[in-house]
């Protein structure tokens, strides 16, 4: 049983212990999958002013619903749409203070006001991003991208089970 308390008292400390219980969650499971249901779980439980996480999947060029924690969301986003499609297309993280300011923003959510996107990026290949949404304007900084982006780096390796349908980029 996995019962992981984080309670850091900094941002940084918070993101080192939740990249060390993913890496907990994630080590010598080969399910991508599930990997992406327990890590979306974790930031569910772990970030506080959230209304929505999880993972989108590049499947084929589009990017395809994968598993998260919220209310129902978009199923499919076509890169370059959107603050996911914006991330998939140039494999930078997005964090945007205003969804409503965003140019082209998709509101699967209208309670969102925040939100931030970081690729997951294996070899080259795009495996999915990771999206986080807040109800809360400019609740993302730059801690937040930094501690998605160390998040994203260890488990591209650990999703490349998906790279079977996924498009080289």
């Amino acid at each position: 049983m996995y019962d992981f308390r984080i309670a850091a008292g900094d941002k940084a400390e918070l993101y080192r212990e939740l990249v060390a219980a993913a890496d907990s969650l994630t080590a010598g499971e080969p399910d991508a999958v599930a990997n992406m249901a327990n890590i979306a779980a974790l930031l569910w439980e772990t970030l506080p002013d959230l209304n929505w996480a999880g993972f989108y999947r590049n499947v084929e060029g589009e990017l395809v619903l994968g598993p998260f924690q919220g209310r129902a969301a978009c199923i499919r986003i076509p890169f370059g749409k959107g603050v996911c499609g914006a991330a998939a297309a140039t494999l930078e993280p997005q964090c945007v203070e205003d969804v409503n300011a965003f140019p082209g923003h998709i509101a699967c959510d209208s309670a969102s006001a925040s939100e931030l996107v970081v690729p997951v990026v294996h070899e080259g290949m795009l495996i999915g991003v990771i999206d986080l949404d807040s109800p809360r304007t400019a609740r993302f900084d730059a801690q937040d991208v930094a501690g998605c982006v160390d998040l994203a780096r260890l488990l591209a390796p650990r999703l490349a089970s998906v790279e079977k349908t996924a498009s080289k980029r």
